[in-house]
């Protein structure tokens, strides 16, 4: 076994950012660390040995992901053998429960830890899942603070370190005072899958927008991901345009939000903008998750807060005509925009504040006894 090594698995740009601000923090604690598994640039730049690319492995939705079987089937056998030929002092997974889990299962008999970094969202899709985690998981780290009660009511033991995004994004971004007559931001997402179904209903919605209240609009986007220009740049006269700076700092400079759910809708929440949050899938996807889902909400800020604080619009709902009504409630009801705003300020103290990946980091190290 190979002390100072460790199989990582993060499918998605949300897990690769997660799972890069742990594996700092774990290199803090043990320098001479090496990771090898699945990630994205964030993990392949601080040194991880990547067993497939990146942008191979965010693939959204049941039927999306059942067009690449074959390619996800060789994946996971390849990743299967490098543990087994590497046998590291841990294996480390980080959401993407579908491969994940399969994997989990196969790994178990070989003795090694698993830890899983970011909780598979069992608490929206059912309690299917609970069982497996509960068989093939010997460390759970949860970041959203209801999840650890969740766990617990259902026998799992599961520790809470907090969200790392408060260690993500600068200080000077969160709860920062809302800027006068700044943009609407986009937010379509970060798979092209998403973008390609959320961006042309964004815009023509921003387009509008724009024209009642003579504002500007600036997409948010992720640099060799997709094709923004093929939809953007009828839209530039009418002030809309796409910009690959950090959408955080996009967000900061916006007055209001118009956001893909996701982790994206707590970035949000974080720097303290109002928004309104949509999403589209496809349509087998769709049917599925209706009969699979059993929340009543979908934005993790929402979930977080424990109410509908910020209107989700899902599916056939993401249309111009109904986007409108709800980003003009934020300029035409006053009070209304003071409720959300004074909720959404909640929700860094609920987030556990700053520090995650550190204690994160720290309780991997102690199960392990890896630590200097």
């Amino acid at each position: 076994m190979d002390k100072t090594a460790l199989f990582l698995s993060a499918g998605d740009p949300s897990g690769d950012n997660a799972a890069a601000r742990l594996v700092v923090a774990l290199k803090e604690l043990i320098p001479d660390l090496t990771i090898f598994g699945l990630g994205g640039e964030k993990l392949k730049l601080l040194g991880q040995d990547q067993l497939a690319e990146g942008n191979e492995l965010a693939i959204l939705g049941f039927w999306e992901v059942a067009k690449r079987y074959f390619f996800f089937r060789r994946l996971f056998y390849r990743c299967i053998d490098e543990v087994k030929r590497r046998r590291p002092a841990a294996v480390i997974l980080v959401d993407y429960p579908g491969f994940n889990l399969r994997l989990a299962k196969k790994i178990k008999p070989l003795g090694i830890p698993i830890i899983y970094y970011v909780s598979p969202q069992v608490w929206a899709w059912g309690k299917r899942r609970l069982f497996q985690i509960k068989q093939l998981v010997d460390l759970m780290l949860v970041i959203l603070p209801f999840e650890k009660e969740f766990y617990r009511q259902n026998g799992i033991v599961a520790r809470y370190v907090g969200h790392y995004l408060l260690e993500d994004i600068p200080r000077e971004y969160i709860l920062s005072p809302t800027p006068i007559n700044a943009p609407l931001a986009l937010l379509p997402g970060s798979r092209p899958q998403e973008i390609e179904r959320m961006l042309p209903p964004m815009l023509e919605a921003a387009l509008q927008y724009n024209r009642l209240y003579s504002t500007k609009a600036v997409v948010a986007g992720i640099k060799d991901c997709f094709n923004y220009d093929k939809y953007v740049k009828e839209y530039a006269a009418d002030g809309i345009t796409v910009s690959f700076e950090d959408s955080r700092k996009i967000i900061y400079q916006s007055s209001l939000v118009l956001t893909a759910s996701g982790t994206a809708t707590l970035e949000v929440a974080i720097i303290g903008r109002p928004m309104v949050v949509v999403y589209k899938t496809g349509f087998l996807t769709y049917q599925i998750a209706r009969c699979l889902m059993k929340l009543d909400k979908i934005a993790l800020v929402n979930l977080v807060l424990d109410e509908k604080v910020v209107p989700e619009l899902i599916q056939h709902s993401v249309k111009p005509e109904y986007i409108i009504p709800e980003l003009e409630r934020y300029r035409k009801e006053n009070e209304y925009a003071q409720q959300v705003k004074a909720k959404l300020d909640s929700v860094p103290k609920l987030l556990g504040g700053a520090g995650a990946s550190e204690r994160a980091a720290r309780m991997i190290a102690e199960a392990l006894k890896l630590r200097l």
